[in-house]
């Protein structure tokens, strides 16, 4: 990239554009481990209109442009591998307006999601989208992969909570969309596009998003199961009663990770080779008696080996530890990641076929799996052993990618439930969508982005859309 661009940033950003290696390697990648970062510059808007006149300059000199939040991404999404231009949106992290009576807050794209939840609380109201990364993830990113988390099965994903959305397409037009509107019948719902666009159409720099009541007393109970066909079991009897607000699954090698990782108890005195853990409000004595109740049917009919219930807000948090903590304690073993989902029902048969896929092929490498079992969602997890190289770890994990991804589009599932397509995944998409949905999406590319400067390469491979 000539001189004559950075000198151009520099005119436009001042000291908000960063070229320092340290800067470049930092900006320059998200949480996947696969790919080398190696961007131009970072640029650090404050403003829709900054957004904007830069996205202007990148059709003019043919330029890309890469979004950045958190990075917290899973699929390379927001990796900068080819010099291109970070668009970093860490300084546009303002709360822009909030309406108490329509319960709608509008914040700046860079907003971190835990500041959204906590700004929620602050007004004694609820902002219900959560995960693992919520301490860091920005809601544009968010928005950009349409995150889902622990509270899907109750609270939906993220598109369930946009009202509105401000956009700066591939052509550089800035777009108000819906501006918060709970009913809004006229023709096509453009801000659904970017949600889950990865930036590739348009960069979000603003959202209008809806906050709900608080919930009441929540409680949360860890179960040991007997065998995994039981998770479904559990789910089943307990959904017919009680309106859960959350409901996951893991192994009890994802649990020994998180416990080896120190700072939370095992919830047992015997280990279980599954654990499901449920979250529930508890509104009255007569659902607490309810869950109870069907906890002992639960035991009487051999699927659950044992559990606890929280009673108190810091043993909840202490057993949702167990699973929130599963990511970072297997991080430093370089994992492997699919984010594989189907219909809920098709969960037992779904993960016994792949398991066979895997256990066969890697036989020395360890499996973790661990998911949002209530709305179908399961990760699977290889780690790395320590005396393998990263380039033939990850080579071994693509080579079965197919095998694992015949048995998703087989049951009719998808090869990303939340993370995103991004560069990972991109090669992948056909199992999920067909030859014609592809083709509709190229073309929706070229309408907002005919110069394929946003995001070039992620969710479709580089040069189809234009």
């Amino acid at each position: 990239m000539s001189n004559v661009v950075i000198e151009w940033l520099t005119s436009q950003f001042g000291e908000r554009v960063l070229t320092d290696q340290d800067s470049l390697e930092h900006y320059g990648k998200d949480w996947t481990k696969k790919y080398t970062p190696a961007p131009t510059a970072i640029v650090f808007p404050k403003t829709t209109e900054e957004v904007q006149a830069l996205v202007r300059y990148a059709n003019e000199q043919k330029l890309a442009l890469v979004p950045s939040g958190g990075r917290t991404g899973l699929s390379g999404g927001a990796v900068a591998a080819n010099g291109e231009i970070v668009v970093a949106f860490d300084k546009m992290n303002n709360i822009i307006d909030f309406d108490a009576g329509d319960r709608l807050v509008q914040c700046q794209a860079g907003v971190i999601t835990e500041q959204l939840q906590r700004f929620a609380e602050d007004n004694d109201l609820y902002y219900p989208v959560d995960f693992a990364s919520a301490g860091s993830s920005q809601i544009g990113g968010n928005l950009s992969t349409n995150a889902g988390g622990i509270k899907v099965i109750r609270w939906g994903m993220s598109r369930d909570w946009v009202s509105g959305l401000t956009v700066v397409t591939g052509k550089g037009d800035i777009l108000e969309l819906n501006r918060g509107l709970v009913k809004n019948n006229t023709g096509y719902d453009l801000k659904q596009l970017f949600i889950a666009g990865e930036g590739t159409l348009g960069f979000i720099t603003e959202a209008t998003m809806r906050l709900t009541r608080k919930p009441k007393n929540l409680q949360v109970m860890v179960l040991g199961l007997s065998h995994f066909d039981n998770v479904m079991d559990v789910l089943k009897t307990f959904s017919k009663t009680i309106e859960i607000t959350a409901f996951e699954f893991f192994s009890h090698q994802a649990m020994s990770h998180v416990l080896a990782h120190g700072g939370v108890a095992a919830p047992f005195a015997e280990d279980a080779p599954y654990y499901a853990l449920l979250e529930y409000e508890v509104v009255s004595e007569a659902v607490e008696e309810e869950a109870m109740a069907q906890f002992e049917q639960a035991v009487e009919a051999g699927w659950v080996v044992d559990g606890v219930v929280s009673q108190s807000e810091a043993q909840a948090a202490s057993l949702w530890r167990l699973r929130e903590g599963i990511s970072e304690s297997i991080a430093p073993h370089t994992p492997y990641k699919n984010d594989i989902a189907v219909r809920p029902s098709r969960v037992p048969e779904f993960l016994k076929r792949i398991d066979e896929v895997v256990s066969a092929e890697y036989p020395d490498f360890e499996i973790i799996w661990f998911g949002h079992i209530g709305d179908g969602n399961l990760h699977l997890n290889i780690l790395k052993p320590v005396d393998l190289d990263k380039d033939t770890f990850f080579s071994r994990c693509e080579r079965v990618n197919t095998m694992v991804f015949d048995i998703v589009k087989d049951c009719g599932g998808t090869i990303s439930a939340e993370h995103g397509v991004g560069l990972l995944k991109q090669p992948y998409l056909p199992y999920s969508r067909s030859a014609e949905e592809i083709a509709y999406m190229r073309a929706i590319k070229a309408a907002f982005d005919p110069n394929n400067v946003m995001n070039p390469g992620k969710l479709l491979a580089a040069g189809e859309a234009v």
